[in-house]
């Protein structure tokens, strides 16, 4: 498969005029949402066969290299396409067998080693369960007085979750962004006390995502995080999502259990790698 059967561009608009049948045929898997961005311009590919889309790539400098399910073949086609383009990767999130195929085939082309950085599990809401039992107080969307809290939380889920500081400056445009459609819902305490936030992301291809799920070190084990969890999964259906999703690290037993209990069943498992030399977010 020639390295020209890979189409890159900056467009955002001409890449998902050409790739918007392929990405919503599958939107759980074929889209993660452009939630960070560098000084550079995005990137964005797709490979076409036989006058039809069969896999896309997108990457936001400096930030990782993030790609739909792809076979072996054409993942080293793709790697063989970026070192044409003298790009420089650092590192892959995908399904779990693409990132692995595409972190073997970058590693023959450039020589670069990949380090494993995360394991992942993707989820999808089936039958929403209300989390027993449920902690007292209640839930309430984000309003811009909460607009310095909300960007103290993104900062420390970003240190607690091992990404670099360049997502942690970000947290104020972050918090403007989720305040502007409501995309942030608090757990309070009885006396009033934000103790937990749950964020959706605005609609993509009738999917809504969750994410993210952050309580304060000094409040964890006490429910809130189950509590805004759900409340912000039923408000995603209440806003006409066809799926609500969510992405969980598996190395924490305690949030891929907490999210089963109250609804979330397993879609596909993706895999993170790190390029060694090579700076990541």
């Amino acid at each position: 498969m020639p390295p020209t059967a890979w189409h890159s561009t900056e467009d955002l608009d001409e890449f998902l005029t050409r790739a918007g049948d392929f990405l919503r045929s599958r939107p759980d898997l074929h889209t993660r949402g452009l939630h960070a961005y560098g000084d550079e311009a995005p990137l964005f590919g797709l490979l076409e066969e036989d006058g039809s889309v069969q896999g896309a790539y997108f990457r936001t400098p400096p930030y990782r290299l993030y790609l739909t399910p792809l076979t072996p073949a054409r993942a080293d086609s793709l790697a063989a396409h970026l070192t044409a383009l003298g790009q420089v990767v650092p590192g892959v999130s995908a399904e779990a067998a693409t990132a692995a195929g595409f972190a073997e085939a970058w590693r023959r082309r450039t020589g670069v080693e990949a380090v494993p950085y995360q394991r992942q599990r993707l989820y999808r809401l089936d039958t929403l369960t209300a989390p027993e039992p449920v902690p007292q107080g209640r839930p309430r969307i984000a309003e811009e007085g909460d607009r310095e809290l909300l960007a103290r939380w993104f900062r420390e889920f970003v240190r607690d979750i091992g990404e670099s500081e360049n997502d942690s400056v970000r947290a104020e445009s972050w918090a403007d962004a989720r305040l502007a459609y409501g995309g942030v819902t608090l757990w309070e305490s009885s006396d009033g006390t934000p103790v937990s936030m749950a964020g959706l992301t605005p609609p993509v291809a009738g999917q809504i995502r969750v994410a993210p799920v952050y309580t304060p070190a000094g409040l964890r084990g006490r429910g809130y995080a189950g509590a805004a969890t759900a409340e912000v999964s039923r408000l995603a259906r209440e806003r006409g999502a066809d799926e609500v999703l969510l992405f969980t690290d598996l190395a924490n037993p305690t949030s891929n259990g907490l999210y089963q209990r109250i609804g979330y069943r397993p879609v596909a498992d993706f895999a993170v790698y790190d390029f060694q030399g090579q700076s990541s977010s």
